[in-house]
C-alpha cells in the first residue's frame, strides 16, 4: 500500500545521482535520502555508465524493493552531464536535484533548498561552500584553489553572481532545464555552469550554504582531463557554441600533435642521416599515435577503446587522418594560388583539416568502434521503466 501511495501521488522532486564505481556508497546514500526527503513524494534516479564494480546490481537491489529507487543502467555511454540530462529528462517531477552519488553532498539541505526554490520562484537553488554556512571541509589547499580559480574562469559566461559554480550540487525547475536542454553541451563534469551559460535571459537563482564531506569509500573522478574539459566548456560558450567542446578538445590535441610533429622531425634532422622524406613520414607517425592516445583519452573519454579494439582504432584513425592532411594542403594551396594570404590559406587548411578529421573520426573510429561488442547485463533502462511500472 505503501508503494501505491507514492505512485499515485504527485512527486515534488527527483533527485539525479550519476554514478561510477560507488558500489560501497550506495547504501549510506539511499539510507540519508531516506532520512532527509521524509515528507515528501520523491524518487531517486541512480544513472550509472555501466561500472565495473557493480554498481548497478547494488542499485538494482533497491529498485525492486524500494518505491523512492530507479535506475538508469547506461551502456557505451559515459559521462555526468550526458548522465543528468538523461536522468532529468526520465523523470516528470517538476524540481529536480543532481547530486554525487559519492556521499560528499548533504543531503539534509535538500528540503530547504527545495523550500527556497518555492517560496522565492527560483529557476535553481545552487548548494554552495563558499557562501554563509558552507565549507570546503578537509580538502587541500590545491584543492581549494582550483575552486577558486573555476570561480573566477566561469564568471566570464555564467553571467550571473554566484559564489560556487563549480558546485555539483543543486536544485532546479525542470521547465528550466527544457529551456536550456537543446543548447548544453551535455560533456564533462561542470554541467551546473553549462546550464547558466546556456540560458537566453536571466536566470532566478538561490544558494544554500554546505560543508562538503570527504570521501568514505572509492576514489575520486577529478583529474587533469576534468579540468581540460572544464576551459573547453568555457570557450565553446564564450564563442556561443560555434567552437563546440569536442572541436576545441580535438584543435587542442592536433596543437599538441603539431609541437610533437616539429619536435620529432628537428630530433631526426639532427641525429640521424635518413632522407627528409623518411624524416617526415615518421614524424608525421609518432604525432598521428600522439593525437589517438590523446583523443581517446580526453576528447572521447565517454567511448574510450580499449584492448583490442584500441588497435584497430588506431588504424582507422591514421587513416582517415592521412587523408584529412592531404586534403588541407591541397585546399591551403588552392586559396594560396587565389590570392590569399599565406598565413590565412595555412590557417583555412588546418580547421578543413580538423574539423574533417573530427568529423569522420566521430562517425567511424570511436562512435562505430565503441559501440561493437555491448556486453549484455542483467539490469538495463528498460529493466527499471519495467521495475517502475509494477510499483
Amino acid at each position: 500500500m505503501h508503494a501505491l501511495s507514492i505512485c499515485e501521488s504527485p512527486l515534488d522532486l527527483a533527485v539525479i545521482l550519476p554514478s561510477y564505481n560507488e558500489r560501497e556508497n550506495i547504501a549510506v546514500v539511499v539510507q540519508r535520502l531516506t532520512d532527509a526527503l521524509q515528507g515528501l513524494h520523491w524518487e531517486a534516479i541512480f544513472v550509472d555508465d555501466d561500472s565495473p564494480d557493480g554498481t548497478a546490481e547494488a542499485i538494482a537491489a533497491y529498485a525492486r524493493t524500494h518505491p523512492h529507487i530507479r535506475l538508469l543502467h547506461r551502456i557505451g555511454r559515459r559521462g555526468l552531464s550526458s548522465a543528468c540530462i538523461e536522468g532529468i529528462m526520465a523523470t516528470q517531477a517538476p524540481c529536480v536535484a543532481v547530486m554525487d552519488a559519492d556521499g560528499q553532498h548533504d543531503e539534509t539541505i535538500l528540503p530547504q533548498m527545495l523550500a527556497q526554490l518555492r517560496r522565492d520562484a527560483l529557476d535553481i537553488v545552487v548548494g554552495t561552500r563558499h557562501a554563509e554556512g558552507g565549507s570546503m571541509g578537509d580538502f587541500s589547499r590545491r584543492r581549494v584553489l582550483l575552486s577558486q580559480v573555476g570561480k573566477r574562469v566561469s564568471s566570464a559566461v555564467c553571467r550571473c553572481e554566484l559564489t560556487d559554480p563549480m558546485s555539483g550540487f543543486f536544485l532546479m525547475r525542470r521547465s528550466f532545464v527544457m529551456e536550456v536542454v537543446h543548447d548544453l553541451q551535455c560533456v564533462g563534469f561542470k554541467i551546473l555552469v553549462d546550464l547558466l551559460a546556456s540560458a537566453r535571459r536571466p536566470v532566478r537563482m538561490g544558494e544554500v550554504g554546505y560543508t562538503f564531506r570527504a570521501r568514505q569509500q572509492g576514489e575520486s573522478k577529478l583529474n587533469v582531463v576534468v579540468g581540460i574539459e572544464y576551459l573547453s566548456l568555457i570557450v565553446s560558450k564564450l564563442t556561443g557554441n560555434l567552437l563546440p567542446m569536442q572541436l576545441t578538445l580535438f584543435l587542442l590535441v592536433g596543437g599538441v600533435g603539431l609541437i610533437t610533429h616539429f619536435t620529432t622531425l628537428l630530433l631526426l634532422l639532427r641525429f640521424t642521416h635518413l632522407h627528409f622524406v623518411a624524416d617526415q613520414l615518421i614524424s608525421t607517425f609518432v604525432a598521428m599515435m600522439e593525437n589517438f592516445l590523446l583523443n581517446n583519452l580526453i576528447t572521447y573519454r565517454d567511448r574510450r577503446l580499449q584492448g583490442t579494439r584500441m588497435m584497430t582504432g588506431a588504424a582507422r584513425f591514421i587513416l582517415f587522418c592521412t587523408f584529412g592532411a592531404w586534403a588541407n594542403v591541397v585546399f591551403a594551396q588552392a586559396l594560396l594560388q587565389g590570392g590569399l594570404e599565406f598565413y590565412l590559406a595555412s590557417f583555412a587548411g588546418i580547421l578543413l583539416g580538423s574539423v574533417w578529421n573530427l568529423s569522420i573520426s566521430s562517425l567511424l573510429t570511436w562512435r562505430i568502434m565503441a559501440s561493437a561488442h555491448i556486453p549484455t547485463q542483467p539490469e538495463t533502462a528498460m529493466d527499471s521503466v519495467a521495475l517502475s511500472a509494477t510499483r
